[in-house]
Formats: C-alpha cells, sequence, structure tokens
C-alpha cells in the first residue's frame, strides 16, 4: 500500500486533536482470557464491547438465517420460477466495487443453481458519466432491448422509483437488491429485499449490497432444494462466493457487526487456503500482494481501489468481467487493466487534491462565511471546480474530511463531463466562487464526521430548501447529491448551515481513540502477525497504540515520508511516518500501528504512525 491509498489518519494535520484511550471492561476482558482468547486480544476485543466467546464464533453455523430477512423467500420464488420458466434475467449494478461483487456473486450463484436446467443471466452496469447512479428510465429501457423479463438491482434501486416504474411498463419483472437508506416512498417494485426497508427487523442493518444478494442466492438454493432440484446431488457450495462477498463488505467500509465480521471472517479464511476467484488471485498479484497473507487491509485498500479505479475511470464492466472470469490469464490481463486506472487515478486525484488545499488556504472571505472565518473553520466545507474529475470527488471528499475533520461535499459537473488530463493542471485552481453555468449540473460525493449523520442533513437540506437538490442518498457517513452548478453558493451555505446547528461542538475536534500503551513484550512481529490475522474495520477499528519513544535517528524518503529509529526503555523500533516531513527530536508521543515490512523476503516489525507530537522532553 502506498500512503495516498488509506484513509488513515494524517500525522501532519491542521488541526487540533484530542486523543482518548478506548475503555476495556475488566469483567469482559477476564471472561474473554477465562475462555482461551489471547490476553492482548481479550483487552482489544473487550475495549471494543466483546463480552465473550460466543461474539468471536465465525463459523458458518452462526450466521443469520436468510429466512429472517424480508421478502428475501419471496425473491427466491421469483427467480426460481424465472429459472424454470428460462427467462432472461438481467442484473442492474453499481459502479463501485459493492456493485460489482454484488453483480458477480448473484451471476455466479445463480449459474451455479441453475445447473443442468442453464439460464439467461447477464447485466448491465451504467456509466457514472452518462447514465449516472442506479435504474434510471433510460436504463430500464436498454434492459428492455436486451430481452429481460426479469431484472434484478444489487447495490441500487432502493431510489430508482421511476426507473422501477419505467421497467414494470415495459413488462418486466422487478427485483430491487439493496442496502441503501430509502425514502420517504418505495418503488413500486414486484419485491424488495433490503435490511433497511420499514418493517425488517432482519437484525444485520449494516449488510453492504453484497452481502444482501447473497442472503438472497441462500434463500433462492433452499427454493429450488425445497422445489427438488438436487436430487442428483448438485447442489452448489455458495460459500465458495464468500471471497467476493468478503471483498464488497470491507471496502464499501459497512459496520462490521458479527454477522459482517463472520462474512469477511469466511471469505479471508478461502483467500489464505487459496480458494479464491481467479480475478481476485489476480487483482491481489497485480498489486503485489500474496493471498496466502491476505488481510482485511489489502481488501479495503488494495483490491477494492484497484476494482473501483475502473468505474472512477472508465467503464465498471472491466471490474466486473475480472470477477467472473475463471480463465487465469484473462483475469491477470484485466487486472493489469485495473492497475492502470488506478495509477491514472491517483495522478488525478493528488492533482485535486493540491488544488483544493491551495483553495482552502485561500478562502477567507465573506464570499464563504458571513464572518470572515476561514473555510477550515466552518462546521462543513464545500468545494466545486469545473475541471475536477467526476470520478475522483468521493476519494477527494474523504482526503479533506480527514485532514480537516469536517463534513465535505466535492461537487464536479455531470452530465457526461469527463476532463482529460490537460483539465487537471495547475492552472485550474478552483475558487470560493467558481463560474456557474446554469445549465450544468453538478454531481456530489460527501464524506461526513461522527455526530452528523449525512443523509438526514441532505434531507433537511431538501426540506428547507425545495428544489435544490435534484437527487440525493447515502448512508450516514457517505452521500451524494446532484445540485445545478448555479445553486452550489447556496448548498454550500445550507450545508455549513445545518451542519453548525447538528453537530457539538466538540465534534469539530477530532478525537483519535487509541488502545493505550502496548506492552514491549508485545512489541514483536510475532504480535503483528496475529493482529494481522484478526478481522478489523468500520465500527470495529484495527488496533491503535500510544506510547512515549525516544528519537535515535531520522531520515527523509522521497523527501515526503519520515523513516525513524525509536528507543523505548532498552529496545530499539523501526518506524515511519507517511506525508509528514517535519524533523523531531527527542522525545516524542506516537499513535501507531504494528505492520510487517518485508524487503528481500526478510520480514521485520515496522510500527506506522498514525499520529505524533513532541512531549517536550529532551
Amino acid at each position: 500500500m502506498t500512503p495516498s491509498d488509506s484513509n488513515a489518519f494524517d500525522a501532519h494535520n491542521t488541526h487540533s486533536t484530542r486523543l482518548s484511550a478506548r475503555r476495556a471492561s475488566p469483567r469482559s476482558q477476564w471472561q474473554l482470557e477465562q475462555d482461551g482468547v489471547h490476553p492482548l486480544l481479550a483487552r482489544l476485543y473487550a475495549a471494543r464491547g466483546i463480552a465473550g466467546r460466543n461474539e468471536l464464533d465465525y463459523g458458518l453455523a452462526a450466521l443469520l438465517p436468510p429466512e429472517r430477512l424480508t421478502h428475501a423467500a419471496d425473491a427466491a420464488v421469483l427467480l426460481a420460477d424465472a429459472i424454470e420458466a428460462q427467462a432472461k434475467i438481467l442484473i442492474v449494478a453499481d459502479y463501485d466495487c459493492d456493485g460489482a461483487t454484488a453483480c458477480a456473486v448473484g451471476i455466479r450463484a445463480l449459474r451455479a443453481l441453475a445447473g443442468a436446467h442453464g439460464i439467461h443471466v447477464d447485466y448491465l452496469v451504467p456509466s457514472r458519466f452518462t447514465d449516472g447512479y442506479g435504474l434510471t428510465p433510460p436504463l430500464a429501457d436498454l434492459a428492455a432491448a436486451r430481452g429481460c423479463e426479469l431484472l434484478v438491482t444489487v447495490d441500487n434501486g432502493i431510489a430508482s422509483l421511476d426507473g422501477i416504474a419505467r421497467a414494470r411498463e415495459l413488462g418486466m419483472t422487478t427485483l430491487i437488491t439493496d442496502h441503501h437508506l430509502p425514502g420517504a416512498t418505495l418503488p413500486e417494485a414486484d419485491c424488495i429485499v433490503n435490511p433497511n426497508q420499514p418493517g425488517c427487523d432482519f437484525p444485520s442493518k449494516s449488510l453492504a449490497g453484497v452481502g444482501v444478494i447473497f442472503y438472497v442466492m441462500l434463500a433462492l438454493r433452499a427454493e429450488l432444494r425445497a422445489r427438488g432440484h438436487f436430487t442428483d446431488g448438485s447442489e452448489p457450495n455458495l460459500a465458495s462466493l464468500l471471497d467476493l462477498v468478503a471483498l464488497g463488505t470491507v471496502a464499501d467500509v459497512v459496520p462490521l457487526d458479527h454477522n459482517n465480521r463472520l462474512l469477511v471472517h469466511q471469505g479471508l479464511k478461502r483467500i489464505r487456503a487459496g480458494r479464491l476467484t481467479p480475478g481476485l488471485r489476480a487483482l491481489l498479484r497485480a498489486a503485489g500482494r500474496d493471498p496466502a497473507r491476505a488481510t482485511a487491509f489489502d481488501l479495503g485498500f488494495v483490491a477494492g481501489p484497484h476494482l473501483n479505479a475502473a468505474g472512477r475511470l472508465a467503464d465498471m464492466s472491466t471490474g466486473i468481467e475480472t470477477l467472473l472470469t475463471n480463465d487465469e490469464a484473462y483475469a491477470l490481463n484485466l487486472a493489469q487493466q485495473l492497475d492502470a486506472y488506478n495509477r491514472e487515478r491517483k495522478t488525478i486525484e493528488a492533482g485535486m487534491q493540491e488544488q483544493a488545499m491551495h483553495a482552502l488556504a485561500g478562502m477567507a472571505d465573506s464570499a464563504y462565511s458571513d464572518g470572515g472565518t476561514e473555510a477550515s473553520d466552518e462546521a462543513a466545507i464545500a468545494l466545486f471546480d469545473p475541471a475536477w474529475h467526476q470520478g475522483v470527488i468521493g476519494i477527494l471528499a474523504a482526503r479533506i474530511k480527514e485532514q480537516r475533520h469536517r463534513p465535505v461535499f466535492v461537487f464536479a459537473r455531470g452530465e457526461g463531463h469527463r476532463p482529460d488530463r490537460s483539465e487537471n493542471s495547475d492552472d485550474s485552481v478552483p475558487t470560493a466562487d467558481a463560474p456557474a453555468t446554469a445549465g450544468n449540473e453538478l454531481k456530489g460525493s460527501g464524506r461526513s464526521i461522527p455526530g452528523l449523520h449525512l443523509r438526514d442533513a441532505l434531507d433537511l437540506i431538501d426540506k428547507r430548501a425545495p428544489g435544490l437538490l435534484k437527487r440525493f442518498g447515502g448512508h450516514a457517513m457517505a452521500a451524494g447529491a446532484s445540485i445545478m452548478e448555479a445553486d452550489f453558493p447556496r448548498f454550500r451555505a445550507c450545508l455549513v448551515d445545518v451542519a453548525r446547528e447538528l453537530l457539538d461542538p466538540a465534534a469539530l475536534t477530532r478525537t483519535l481513540e487509541t488502545d493505550g500503551a502496548l506492552e514491549t513484550g508485545y512489541l514483536s512481529l510475532e504480535t503483528a502477525k496475529m493482529l494481522d490475522e484478526e478481522v478489523w474495520g468500520q465500527s470495529f477499528p484495527p488496533p491503535l497504540f500510544a506510547d512515549e519513544f525516544v528519537v535515535e535517528h531520522q531520515r527523509l524518503l522521497k523527501d515526503r515520508h519520515l523513516k525513524l529509529r525509536l528507543r523505548k526503555g532498552a529496545a530499539l523500533f523501526d518506524a515511519i511516518c507517511f506525508n509528514f516531513s517535519d524533523a523531531v527530536h527527542g522525545t516524542i508521543r506516537a499513535v501507531y500501528r504494528l505492520s510487517i515490512n518485508e524487503f528481500n523476503g526478510v520480514q521485520n516489525l515496522q510500527l506506522v504512525i498514525e499520529y505524533l507530537e513532541n512531549t517536550g522532553k529532551a
């Protein structure tokens, strides 16, 4: 991984940071230790709310049953009927990693379940630039032109009122599988499977889109079993798809509750054992990763970004084909294409980030805030530049959010506007009020901080300023919206007002939670390997430790990364602080994670510093 791939905390941030140590229940920690959990893991798990060994049961028998997911059985009937009737099924996917993996899981499962019956199944994925998000009426027309009889959405559809209406008008049966929060009105589909729809009491509301379609396929298998489809012993093992389920779940940054951790654990178990799809193997190898040592981090920050790059810069069909093929050579060829897209994405992103930082540094006039406050001191940030690449604005919003600790919305021109590299030159510097062209629609991507539910904030803006938002949707921490270019200043003002109203002032100071000090005896390569074996992610954060060290030696790598030799007591440790070039001296307080640094086949412990400060001690 390169530092730009991660959402790791920037040690050289512009805002104050409050360190807070997670509290572990002594009773829970003791109980976990009594149950045979390693003492360090017991402390870490207890600090994340785990009270007993049963919450660490990641066997497939502990998976929530599909019959608990509302309408999953009804979806299974629709699909089983379609298989028996040899109907043409078309999956409409989203253009991100979750959508791509959900599409691949759906197609692979349907082909395996249909078996000798055969099946007509294809997919359609919209273009981010020309089609926009979700099932639209024009996409429904295209589906009809392909002869679709049963239309299935994955990772989208819950907001596609007009698209579903058009599909049904054209005579298609419609099945929505989605996990996004619904609006006030649901589409009039034949069946909706979404753990977040009204009336669904499925305990895991955090299923990713790929998790939802996986559950539907489990229900379909049960339905086909009841109909006697597998009397010849041909019943497929759908657990073979869990590598893709794990990839989509981690990459979509959904909260890792117990059920999601189970799915990810089982997927990683299969990946490490070599039981993974050729496409995922190729993605990992193209990025220099060994599948046998794959971690959740590799899924979220290596394989996931490579797949997403296709949807951001070109066509997600390349990513989906990578996950569908069983040809190892073809998979590697496609993975190399995705790697090239990802490299291009990084170049574009770097230019946009530099421009955004320049813009923020110069925004202190009344055009942004009525008090003349610096933009970064406002409760929220909104940015737009006419030359920015629509496919990269979500990443840029995440970067600014991490650096400024504010909810952020970043906009680019839509309607098929795809700037080439020359349009992202240093000559294109965003201003507080970019020139507005009334006829241009802007596509926006937002990221939030704890304390502000971003979709709820957009809903409030929509109620207070009717017509301002052309479309919006999403989750608590990530959302999207479309506005007209001329309305950007008004949207920015509304966002700031709503954020100021909803956010507690204390929430505007970054709180970095740590797991406290790590005993010197655990500062080892063996501990790093043990932690890598576990499942960490959103709402179940990977361990961060906080200690004081004496700086023995330091040097810059590539003029941007600080390489350190640190001492704690008599022990010496290698450390690195990415994107931090300031010299440090004496004693520092560092927040860090354990990592494995491999060079020429030799593995060593390395501390990756996420935050540091001088203690004032010589």
